[in-house]
């Protein structure tokens, strides 16, 4: 009797969170209801939306609770070795020479007549032409407005480039290197961290599905994407492994590349509440805001404002922080309207970043009862914040940099089957993302 009334006791924190926290979001949904003006498909996709979002907070918070009873220790790591890591990052080396590759062929085949030197020149296209002028100028306090707003865009990546450009002497060249060591980088630390709780076969598994995940042609690009998830991955793996301070370094550093990088307070602070971590690594996890408050200062003393980049982005690119499902809202109205009129929106904009949002919702969702609560917090701060844009072009490309992913799908393909009928369909809708990027489609 005693231990039935001691479970029901241990149950009570669970129930009163999931409480509260499906008043919150159903008050916050009914808010935005009553406000806005969106068209029934608009409304039923965002109910959609905060419906798979409420079943992966119900799902994930017992999880979160129970492993929160017991201490955890500090992760041990597997005693791979250093050749299995050499391997991955020679085969992700040549998986992404093989992406720039394919590029131009496909470009050929789609009619396109252009030189190798032509083609490079190509990657240019999307964000990567400002992180470039930034290597290449750094942020400008005056001059065109185009240049101005280039501010927004953090400066983690355009020093590396920088620092590589002395090497190659061209900042293009400079930029794809530096994205693909970093690619490589990520997947041997992608390997590293899933072994820390998987089987080798499981975390090769997970390794295979993020480097095949249809937006990974992203992390091919002279932009960001690479760099910030090799130092969210680092980050992770060495507080996992109890080396607090050198992880929030990088996760500095990750803040430094991103704005999204803050969010790895979430994760950390979960992994160091679970093991019963000492004062000290609580302290060290506040480093990595220091990170965001760097590119700030540079704010200030480029435009004289801490916080500049919030009023380009507001002013430039219509962008603040919203609610997600208001996203799922007007990208379900944006695709509907261009199905017909404008295909190239729908097939590469719209409908691409309408999927990616609720695939990966579904997915974290059916994987919540087995993943690491720490991935799930991460998963839910990170979807909230960077699919919360008020105008979002790039929830494939965010969505793909976020390690939970890979990690939730090899715990849901474990049968060999599911396996292999991912990693085609990761092959194919990536195949087809891969084209109309090359076609320029506003794929962003």
């Amino acid at each position: 009797m005693d231990i039935g009334n001691n479970e029901m006791e241990q149950k009570i924190p669970e129930k009163l969170i999931s409480a509260l926290g499906t008043a919150a979001l159903a008050a916050a949904f009914a808010v935005w209801c009553a406000g806005s003006d969106h068209s029934v498909w608009g409304l039923t996709a965002a109910a959609v939306s905060a419906l798979l979002m409420l079943a992966l907070c119900l799902r994930f918070v017992p999880v979160w609770c129970g492993t929160w009873r017991v201490s955890a220790p500090v992760s041990r790591r597997e005693p791979d070795g250093g050749r299995i890591c050499a391997k991955i990052f020679a085969a992700v080396i040549l998986w992404d020479i093989f992406i720039l590759l394919l590029g131009y062929v496909l470009r050929m085949a789609l009619g396109v007549t252009e030189s190798p030197a032509q083609y490079l020149e190509f990657w240019r296209c999307t964000d990567s032409r400002h992180y470039l002028a930034i290597a290449e100028d750094w942020y400008l306090s005056e001059g065109e407005w185009d240049r101005l707003v280039q501010l927004v865009f953090l400066p983690g990546y355009p020093v590396l480039v920088r620092v590589f450009k002395l090497v190659t002497g061209n900042y293009l060249y400079a930029g794809l290197i530096v994205s693909a060591l970093c690619f490589a980088g990520s997947g041997c630390l992608m390997y590293k961290l899933l072994r820390l709780d998987m089987s080798h076969e499981a975390a090769l598994r997970g390794l295979k599905l993020f480097v095949l995940c249809p937006a990974a042609f992203f992390f091919v690009c002279p932009m960001s994407e690479s760099l910030y998830l090799l130092c969210c991955l680092a980050c992770i793996y060495l507080v996992r492994c109890g080396k607090t301070l050198a992880g929030c370094l990088l996760g500095a550093y990750a803040a430094f590349t991103r704005s999204l990088g803050i969010l790895l307070l979430a994760p950390v602070l979960f992994e160091l509440i679970g093991r019963r971590a000492k004062p000290r690594e609580y302290a060290a996890a506040l480093i990595i805001p220091v990170g965001f408050a760097g590119y700030c200062l540079i704010n200030y003393l480029v435009a004289g404002d801490f916080f500049k980049f919030m009023e380009y982005q507001r002013v430039h690119w219509n962008q603040q922080l919203g609610w997600f499902f208001n996203t799922a809202a007007y990208q379900t109205e944006y695709a509907a309207a261009s199905a017909v009129s404008r295909p190239t929106d729908f097939w590469g904009l719209w409908l691409p970043n309408v999927l990616a949002q609720l695939i990966s919702l579904i997915i974290v969702t059916a994987s919540a009862k087995k993943l690491r609560p720490a991935y799930t917090a991460w998963f839910i701060a990170y979807f909230a914040v960077a699919i919360g844009a008020t105008w979002l072009l790039s929830a494939p490309r965010y969505l793909a940099a976020l390690p939970v992913l890979p990690a939730a799908m090899a715990l849901l393909t474990e049968r060999k089957s599911a396996e292999k009928a991912a990693l085609v369909l990761s092959l194919l809708c990536g195949l087809a993302y891969f084209t109309v990027f090359l076609l320029r489609w506003q794929v962003w």
